[in-house]
Order: C-alpha cells, then structure tokens, then sequence
C-alpha cells in the first residue's frame, strides 16, 4: 500500500503539460523575464511560498534552529522537516541551487547535515 502511493506522486516529467512547464524556464534569459514569468504563473502567495521554502533551506544549511525558521518564515515545522528531508535527498534540488548561487553549503555537500 506505501508502495503505491509513494508511486502515485511522483510526478512524470514526461507528461507534455510538466515538459512545457520545464522547458519554459529554460528560455528565460534573466531575471526579469523570469519574475514576469513567475507573476503570471503563480499568485503572490505561491511565489511567497516558495521564496520561503528556498530561504528554509538556506537558513538549514547554516544550522539554523527550526524555530527561528519558523519564526523568520510563518513555514511550518512538518515543511521545514520536509524542506531539510529533500535538502538531504538523493535528488539534490536544494544543493543545485545553493552551487549554483555559489550558497556555501559545504556541510551538504559532505553529507553532514
């Protein structure tokens, strides 16, 4: 029973609606293209959303007490949980970014954290 739904959300990434969607970040060419894009996507409050899921992750590379995340996000502590599960995860979203933005996250990288 786990097994299925662990299965039933994943998302395929294949499906031609999620292809576009990636492939649409893929043209933008700064970031004032992809603020337009992203104002247009989403409401206010999903775009605050993710703004503060990425500053948890940020604020959990650096040690930062659950608490103050909350504190310093309104984010609850099962998402921050969830955040600081992905941050760790084998798909490394999270450490993409953060090297990316050159984020020190040298604790990540070493699977410290």
């Amino acid at each position: 029973m786990e097994e299925k739904n662990s299965k039933k959300q994943e998302i395929d990434w294949n499906k031609k609606e999620n292809d576009q969607l990636l492939s649409s970040f893929l043209v933008l060419k700064n970031k004032d293209e992809i603020s337009r894009f992203l104002r247009d996507l989403m409401t206010e409050g999903e775009i605050k959303e993710f703004s503060n899921r990425l500053e948890a992750a940020s604020l959990l590379t650096k040690d930062t007490q659950y608490s103050a995340i909350i504190e310093k996000t309104g984010l609850s502590s099962t998402t921050i949980a969830r955040i600081s599960k992905w941050l760790k995860g084998p798909l490394g979203g999270y450490r993409l970014i953060f090297n990316r933005i050159h984020h020190p996250i040298s604790k990540i990288e070493k699977g410290l954290l």
